[in-house]
Formats: C-alpha cells, structure tokens, sequence
C-alpha cells in the first residue's frame, strides 16, 4: 500500500467514525510497522485513537494489506514534536512557540493570532539607552510557507 493509499484509508476512517475534530498529522510506514499520528481541534486522547486503531486494523486485516504480521501504532503527535499542519496552530494560541523560518531566521515567543495563513508571535526584546535598559514588545509575522519548523516549548511557570 502506498503513502497516499494509506493516507487516504485513514481519512476515511476518520470520518466514518465521525471523528471530524481529528486529523492525520504524519504517517510513517517502515517494514512491517505501521505509525499513525494524529491531532485534534479540541485534543487528542487515548479513545479516539484507540477508535480508529481498531476500525485500521479491521480493514487492513480483511484486506491483508500488510500480511498478517504487522505493527499498528496510533497516537497523538506528542507534546514537543513539530506542528506540520496550519490547523495544529489555533489550539497552541498563548503557548510558547519557537519557530526557524526563511533563511534560517529564528524567533522564540508566545503565538498570538493566526490570520489565514500567517502566524503572529509575540516576543519582548531589551535594548539599552546610556544606562536604562528599554524593553520593547515585537511581533513577528510569520508566513506558514516560509515555516522550516515550529515546536510549541513547555512551560512550567
């Protein structure tokens, strides 16, 4: 089965299990392992993947796409792993973002707004003026085709 197929099967599956806040992410499939990541609008959570894990491996098993010897692994994408998708950024408002963009251009603060395809990040930067140090608060727009990769940061304060 190729990448698409399987993407495909997936987003089928999605929808007839009427999973219509939850999206695939990534699929990786190597030898007999079969990884499905996924991530929701309202969160992801154990049920809704073990949902579709179940109507996959139904499938794949009556169709015996991957023989009768595989590995199916479906989960969220983890807290730390890149956002891929547009629609992962809305949910992640608030939170503190780092993202490489453009011509290896990095910025690191709290995502603010997403306005059709550009992300706004807020950061504070300090400049000094004889003996006074200024803060000042930029925001960065950030074009989600000029993105290289963007992770949410955690925060424990």
């Amino acid at each position: 089965m190729q990448p698409l197929e399987l993407e495909n099967l997936i987003e089928t599956g999605l929808a007839a299990l009427e999973l219509h806040d939850t999206y695939l992410v990534n699929v990786r499939v190597k030898n007999n392992k079969i990884e499905v990541f996924l991530d929701s609008d309202t969160g992801i959570d154990f049920i809704k993947c073990q949902k579709l894990s179940r109507w996959l491996e139904a499938v794949l098993d009556e169709k015996k796409t991957f023989g009768e010897n595989y590995i199916l692994e479906v989960s969220s994408s983890g807290v730390g792993s890149p956002l891929l998708l547009l629609r992962q950024y809305p949910k992640n408002i608030g939170r503190l973002i780092e993202i490489k963009y453009s011509d290896n251009k990095q910025v690191k603060g709290y995502l603010k707004d997403v306005q059709g395809d550009v992300i706004s990040v807020e950061y504070e930067t300090k400049t000094k003026e004889g003996k006074k140090n200024i803060k000042s608060i930029i925001t960065e727009q950030i074009k989600f085709e000029d993105i290289i990769e963007s992770k949410i940061k955690i925060s424990f304060n």
